[in-house]
């Protein structure tokens, strides 16, 4: 098995994150962190995974304002990181930071309630 999809797709993720929080300056991109990207065996697409702080509306926009974006980023990774081909990206919401915020603010609501139901 290649260690290759590995490696690229960390090269990706830093090329990405630098080109969002340096040269991107679309106003609809709000606070967007690139949190992981998935290469195909073959190198010939990419799923890159933004979470963007904020509500819905903010999130949605901020991926619409990325995909369009898209030709620009894939230039650019063609320029920076020296491949055959540059693989096709994507850009996908990443919603795990918000889910696991979720899941420890109902772990601390449930025990809150178990403290309070001890101490009767």
């Amino acid at each position: 098995m290649s260690h290759r999809p590995g490696r690229l797709a960390e090269a990706i993720k830093q090329e990405v994150a630098q080109m969002i929080r340096e040269e991107l300056k679309d106003p609809r991109l709000g606070f967007a962190t690139v949190t992981r990207v998935e290469v195909s065996q073959d190198l010939r697409y990419a799923k890159i995974f933004i979470s963007v702080l904020g509500d819905e509306e903010q999130q949605s926009s901020s991926i619409k304002a990325l995909e369009r974006a898209a030709g620009f980023v894939r230039s650019e990774l063609g320029r920076r990181i020296r491949l055959r081909y540059t693989p096709e990206i994507v850009f996908k919401l990443d919603q795990s930071i918000a889910q696991g915020s979720r899941v420890l603010q109902l772990l601390n609501k449930v025990m809150d309630g178990s403290e309070s139901d001890d101490q009767s």
